[in-house]
């Protein structure tokens, strides 16, 4: 079995699958009809990219926070006048 794995496969090898990602650090594609669909990684992937994910969080809303300070602040009196609220 290569890294991609048939709906039809997955069914009849769901443990195999299952310990190759988890144990065997493998990143198993699953595909339906030759089409890749989703993917079963360790969890360790799933960690490194949650953290990735909030490195990115992190460095947008710094940007904003930085754009924003460069812009100056309004009143939210005046944001409700700009908005006609």
């Amino acid at each position: 079995m290569d890294g991609m794995v048939s709906a039809v496969q997955i069914r009849e090898r769901l443990a195999e699958v299952i310990n190759r990602a988890a144990y065997g650090k493998e990143r198993v594609i699953l595909a339906r009809r030759g089409k890749a669909v989703a993917a079963i990684v360790s969890l360790e992937d799933v960690e490194l990219l949650e953290a990735l994910e909030d490195r990115i969080d992190l460095e947008n809303a710094r940007a904003a926070l930085s754009e924003a300070e460069e812009e100056g602040t309004i009143s939210w009196e005046e944001f409700k006048r700009e908005l006609s609220l």
